[in-house]
């Protein structure tokens, strides 16, 4: 899959090909869905398949103080799109002269004259250009014009009510892990790379991985059993929590994993966090030892659940787990 930040590294070589627009946020299987829509026709007219996404999301740039929390960061959804049939993913940076671009230069601009679209996929809600004056109709008769077709996205229902993003949302700050990976088609997952922290929670006997998030809000909050993959042995169970640490008058927001049944030296290591099963919410304990005996006692709901719980693959995956439940 081939990345493009920027209408300015378009080449000639990028012209002609099916395309759709969107935050894609999550990829969830709405999302998937239209991928698979889009590669079908990219197959059948012998063009690759392409996705426009916008950073920030328009809604972060409008409102960032009101913008919900991302399901996934610009590369964690990179990631996801590199496991379906994408072939290349053209990132636009949303500023205030993007945000002044005119419905009609962009259809010209970057559907014309950018991709040579012949084939576009997009909501039938779809609003784009200054002041949100362009709309599926402009793009149809643009098409017309133009020699390009466009089409509405296919709808994922799942339990009567349509895949999105927001819905996701909604199931992880509820902390449904199991709804939201129904709605994935994965469990949900942050990623990140495990810096140094204060240690304190080698101090209190249960030793964390700090893992840099690299956002303004998160869609979760609280204590989790996770599985954590990106180290040499994979996947690792551990106990996560997300908050920002009121025990000890934390302020920022962060990811903490101890990993269950291990202790290496992985600093600097970039990692991905399966959020499996939520244990409790974060509070504020009275004391440091209230505070041990606690995580203490999540560790071991923490393993009472993967003793019960059955992986989707790989014989390595139950040999870890049978380890750090010894």
């Amino acid at each position: 899959m081939e990345f493009i930040r920027g209408l300015h590294n378009l080449k000639p070589r990028h012209r002609g090909c099916v395309a759709t627009i969107g935050n894609f946020d999550g990829v969830h299987l709405g999302h998937q869905a239209v991928i698979g829509q889009l590669a079908d026709e990219g197959q059948r007219l012998g063009l690759p398949a392409a996705i426009v996404l916008f950073e920030p999301q328009p809604q972060e740039f409008f409102q960032p103080d009101k913008a919900p929390p991302r399901l996934t960061r610009l590369r964690e959804k990179l990631q996801a799109l590199r496991r379906f049939a994408v072939d290349r993913v053209l990132c636009l940076r949303f500023d205030r002269a993007f945000a002044a671009l005119a419905a009609e230069e962009f259809i010209r601009r970057i559907l014309i004259e950018g991709l040579s679209v012949r084939y576009l996929v997009v909501g039938d809600d779809f609003r784009f250009g200054a002041n949100r004056r362009g709309d599926f109709a402009m793009l149809q008769a643009a098409g017309g014009r133009h020699g390009f077709q466009v089409v509405n996205m296919h709808t994922v229902a799942i339990d009567g009510e349509r895949v999105s993003s927001t819905r996701v949302r909604v199931a992880l700050a509820a902390g449904d892990l199991a709804a939201a990976e129904k709605l994935l088609g994965r469990p949900y997952r942050m990623c990140g790379r495990v810096a140094q922290g204060d240690k304190r929670g080698r101090i209190l006997g249960f030793p964390t991985a700090n893992i840099h998030l690299h956002r303004q809000n998160t869609p979760l909050r609280g204590v989790f059993a996770v599985e954590v993959f990106g180290l040499k042995q994979e996947p690792l169970a551990g106990v996560a929590n997300i908050g920002t640490r009121p025990t000890v008058a934390g302020t920022r927001t962060l990811l903490e994993v101890h990993l269950l049944g291990f202790n290496a030296d992985i600093y600097g290591a970039y990692v991905h966090v399966n959020f499996l099963h939520r244990l409790r919410d974060e509070k504020r304990f009275a004391s440091l030892d209230e505070l041990k005996a606690r995580i203490a006692q999540d560790v071991e709901e923490a393993r009472a659940f993967f003793a019960k719980y059955h992986p989707h693959d790989s014989t390595q995956r139950r040999d870890n787990r049978k380890e750090i439940l010894k």
